[in-house]
């Protein structure tokens, strides 16, 4: 069976900010009918499953497994619980074991600030689904979006790189300023716009919901790895930098370079 968008009713835990307030409009724009839920606001998890075909859970990855427990049970074979948090791996095992609902992790890889998904990535992991998955796919595709299906232990592996990586990288240079450029307004007469661009992605990482990125960084299991060769590289970088010793510094980067990019690729 087949459904059509525009005929399904979708019930979003979470969905008053955020990526679930994004994913509702999105959504109705494309003629669900979305009911939503927040921290004291709308239906209930029962009124929900009682006239929605579709519930997702948008609320932080914290209490994300907790919310899951209490929907999951209230939704049979004919739903789709879905999830839109940043790791895949646990809500997606939660799901499974809470419901007999078919089950899709779903994680759009933008922030709610976008306007339209053309061109963006979503990464789908469908581990129990039969019915549902086509639907989901057609809503995306529709507005534009590149989906990626893989599994959900894929797709955390992956985030330790894209997400975990890149906000410790960009944590670490905030603290490390907060040591020796505090308050960073100092800085000002002598900032490039590189610098200026960079320090922009350090206060929003800071100080716009940190909660949430340090739950992306410590909740990933693959962070360990991540974390141990961060760790390692900054003890290889360390002896040529104090030794002064340019070269030795400079074939460091291009052996990276190299491996990033190896000649002949595009």
């Amino acid at each position: 069976m087949h459904f059509q968008v525009k005929d399904t009713q979708v019930g979003i835990i979470g969905g008053t900010r955020g990526m679930g307030r994004w994913f509702a409009d999105f959504l109705k724009s494309h003629g669900c009918r979305v009911h939503v839920s927040g921290r004291t606001t709308g239906m209930t998890a029962a009124e929900m499953a009682g006239c929605c075909q579709v519930i997702v859970v948008s609320v932080p990855i914290g209490v994300t497994g907790d919310v899951i427990a209490q929907v999951g049970p209230l939704l049979g074979t004919e739903h789709l619980l879905m999830d839109l948090t940043s790791l895949k791996a646990e809500p997606v095992e939660a799901m499974l074991r809470f419901s007999t609902a078919e089950v899709i992790g779903c994680h759009p890889l933008f922030g709610p600030q976008v306007a339209s998904p053309e061109g963006l990535h979503i990464v789908l992991c469908p581990v129990r689904t039969k019915k549902w998955l086509p639907w989901l796919r057609d809503a995306l595709e529709r507005g534009g979006a590149s989906v990626i299906e893989t599994t959900p232990e894929k797709h955390d592996e992956m985030m330790a790189v894209v997400q975990g990586l890149n906000h410790v990288n960009t944590i670490m240079m905030g603290m490390v300023l907060s040591k020796i450029a505090a308050p960073l307004s100092q800085l000002d007469p002598f900032t490039t716009p590189i610098f200026a661009a960079k320090t922009k992605i350090v206060e929003k990482i800071l100080m716009d919901n940190p909660l949430l990125h340090a739950e992306i960084i410590c909740a990933n299991p693959n962070m360990k790895r991540i974390i141990e060769i961060y760790e390692q590289t900054i003890g290889e970088i360390k002896a040529p930098i104090l030794q002064n010793d340019a070269e030795e510094f400079t074939n460091l980067m291009q052996k990276a370079g190299a491996c990033l990019w190896p000649p002949g690729t595009e």
